[in-house]
């Protein structure tokens, strides 16, 4: 299974020095960029920037309740993490173990 990005063009270059060959950067679709992400059944995983996620947080809401993956993972941007996020790779965790994780 891939590994792909839906982010900025900033972390698009850290992705790729880090090994991400595919990703995605939108330029008014991100909708339309994570309908053809989430249709595709070879990528396994999904680093998505935290503004990116709220553009189509709709989407994403309504993805994660009806399928496992692609796994999505909210990475924060070049600003840095936003104060509000909600981590939901937490919630993965203490879904499938029962352990809540904290820092």
């Amino acid at each position: 299974m891939k590994i792909v990005a839906l982010c900025d063009k900033d972390t698009a270059v850290g992705l790729m020095l880090a090994g991400i060959k595919e990703y995605f950067i939108p330029k008014g679709n991100a909708a339309d960029l994570w309908k053809q992400i989430s249709e595709r059944d070879d990528i396994g995983v999904v680093f998505i920037t935290e503004s990116v996620a709220d553009d189509i947080s709709r989407f994403l809401d309504e993805y994660r309740i009806r399928s496992s993956l692609p796994i999505v993972v909210e990475i924060p941007d070049k600003k840095g993490r936003k104060t509000d996020h909600v981590d939901y790779i937490s919630h993965l965790i203490k879904k499938a173990v029962g352990v809540e994780v904290s820092k």
